[in-house]
């Protein structure tokens, strides 16, 4: 698959995409992401389809400005996937490196809010 980047030449959209796994990481990643969007600092968008390779999916986020990965854990899943499909020019959050241990961290409003604004910080 040829190699694409987010930097569409109209100013696309910021796209999110989120780890939503089992893990209680997976969850804040999901729920940061989420709020993101409702606080208009992107969009969030469809992980699965960027891995089932879904046209319409993909070529929306061809068309992005921006594209931030948020990650819960060490495996990457995230950045991996969309990599993967081809995006190479993306922002991107560990929840590690933000102190969050999968398996012991709370699905609290303060690390929602504390990767949020990582994440905001990110995408500026």
């Amino acid at each position: 698959m040829a190699e694409k980047s987010a930097g569409g030449c109209c100013g696309g959209p910021s796209l999110i995409f989120a780890c939503s796994g089992a893990a209680d990481v997976g969850a804040v990643a999901d729920q940061a992401a989420r709020k993101m969007t409702l606080e208009g600092a992107g969009k969030m968008f469809c992980l699965a389809g960027i891995g089932g390779r879904v046209a319409g999916i993909l070529k929306t986020t061809e068309s992005a400005s921006k594209i931030l990965a948020i990650d819960g854990c060490p495996l990457n899943c995230v950045k991996s996937s969309l990599e993967q499909a081809g995006f190479t020019s993306l922002k991107h959050i560990q929840l590690a490196d933000l102190g969050m241990e999968k398996g012991k961290t709370a699905v609290s409003e303060e690390n929602i809010v504390k990767v949020a604004a990582k994440g905001k910080e990110v995408m500026a």
